[in-house]
């Protein structure tokens, strides 16, 4: 038929050619033209290219912020002394926002003290404020602090909104004297005993609340990671009790007289440059990538064990741990999936091994793991659990298609006073462990072999040993 048409370049059939040709284009035009839509977008909003119970779970939790904040204006009559508890909160924020940003804030520093703000618009304001105020500072957060995508700022704005409201809704209902709030400082009421006690549990509502929200977020991206760990981290829930502990306070000064805010700011901005301090310091020390001991942070630590250890007589022994065949994961998934795995690999370490032990990235695929009051023995049983359990290991490449990665380690394994003397000398021997263990085949564990004096040999005795048995580098573990 198409022979047909062609021949008959005059007729019907070459003008119905000419409008199925030009229809095609005009498709493939609209297929291309979505599909840089499409890109854009996810640009623009990375979630839409997250799983989509988290897409669905986001959307909820913004769509229910929203409906709330509809109700509360609709219902909540707006007061001159409750706007000016607001801006008056609202700019002491954004004083320190202004003085964190001029410190400047990288991007592993995640704990800012804002929450001394939050609490007390919830606690002395009704509980629209609070809907309104994580927007109002998100925004100022975004034009003039560290940026993040939009979708996890206005998520987390979202979240800290249904926290606060409900804590401030708890607190009105059994404070009913929170609603006269004013500006002339007769708010006495908020220093008797049983509305500090009602404070503190709303606060600790607002944070259970908040920790909620964001740890079911934070499984619905990645479901392998543990959800007790976002739950329960120790370090996390001292920063928590620090900022609710600042926030009562800074409501009960500020009820007492609005220029009392004048005196609050000043400690709370020292405070924020003490948990800054105390955040850059551990940021300096570990690896982005895995949150292991970063090279010279992992080195400091092994010294001064290896001195202990010398000095005591204690055993000691060292880890060289090395992923098999990385580059091909890297080739073949690119490196974001390869970082995954990283920081998979480092998680598994950390958990199999003692608090006491000291475990750093030493670079590339390549991991160190110092281990106090252990002998070869207790080293080599140590390095097979961990390659065992590192083998079971599995990665998602691609959620949708449910493919994952699964690799394998070699591990090096040497022995301070038998292969060494210092960790120099422990790293070079648990090194060439490592490759002895690579040439074998990989996913091994090599304990390496004992230093042995030097001995004079008679010239006509000497015989040179074949080379596969000539290099006494290294031995199986036991």
């Amino acid at each position: 038929m198409l022979l047909k048409v062609i021949a008959r370049p005059g007729g019907a059939d070459s003008a119905w050619l000419t409008l199925w040709v030009g229809g095609m284009a005009a498709v493939q035009e609209a297929i291309e033209q979505h599909q840089r839509g499409l890109r854009q977008l996810i640009r623009c909003w990375p979630l839409f290219a997250m799983p989509t119970s988290l897409i669905v779970y986001v959307m909820t939790i913004l769509a229910c912020d929203l409906a709330l904040i509809g109700w509360e204006l609709a219902h909540t009559p707006l007061r001159a002394g409750h706007l000016a508890w607001f801006a008056a909160l609202l700019a002491a924020t954004v004083v320190c926002i202004e003085a964190m940003r001029r410190l400047g804030q990288p991007s592993r520093v995640s704990r800012d003290l804002l929450s001394a703000w939050w609490l007390p618009i919830a606690l002395l304001l009704p509980p629209l404020y609070a809907l309104l105020a994580p927007f109002a500072i998100g925004m100022v957060l975004y034009l003039r602090a560290r940026r993040i995508p939009t979708y996890r700022r206005v998520f987390s704005s979202a979240t800290l909104g249904l926290a606060g409201a409900a804590a401030s809704a708890t607190f009105h209902v059994a404070v009913p004297q929170a609603y006269r709030v004013s500006l002339d400082g007769s708010q006495d009421w908020l220093t008797r005993p049983a509305v500090i006690s009602t404070a503190v549990g709303c606060a600790i509502l607002f944070a259970l609340l908040n920790a909620a929200i964001m740890a079911v977020a934070a499984h619905l991206a990645d479901p392998a990671a543990p959800l007790a760990k976002v739950l329960w981290d120790r370090e996390g829930l001292l920063l928590g009790l620090t900022e609710t502990c600042v926030g009562i306070l800074v409501a009960v000064t500020c009820a007492l007289s609005l220029l009392l805010l004048l005196v609050a700011l000043p400690p709370v901005i020292l405070l924020q440059r003490s948990l800054m301090h105390q955040q850059l310091a551990a940021a300096a020390r570990t690896d982005p990538k895995t949150g292991l001991l970063n090279a010279t942070s992992w080195q400091r630590e092994a010294d001064a064990e290896v001195t202990r250890a010398l000095q005591t007589g204690a055993p000691l022994a060292l880890l060289f741990v090395d992923v098999d065949h990385f580059k091909q994961v890297n080739d073949s998934h690119g490196h974001l999936i390869g970082d995954d795995v990283l920081r998979a690999l480092a998680t598994e370490l950390r958990q199999q091994v003692r608090e006491s032990d000291v475990v750093g990235r030493f670079g590339g695929e390549e991991f160190t793991i110092l281990l106090p009051r252990t002998d070869g023995d207790g080293a080599c049983r140590i390095a097979e659990r961990l390659r065992s359990s590192a083998g079971l290991l599995s990665v998602s490449a691609d959620p949708k298609t449910h493919t994952s990665i699964t690799v394998t380690v070699s591990i090096g394994v040497a022995v301070l006073g038998q292969h060494g003397s210092d960790l120099f000398e422990l790293l070079a021997a648990a090194d060439l462990a490592l490759y002895r263990a690579k040439d074998a085949g990989r996913n091994q564990v090599r304990l390496c072999a004992p230093r042995q004096q030097p001995r004079i040999t008679p010239p006509d005795q000497r015989i040179t040993p074949p080379d596969h048995e000539s290099d006494e580098a290294s031995g199986a573990c036991p």
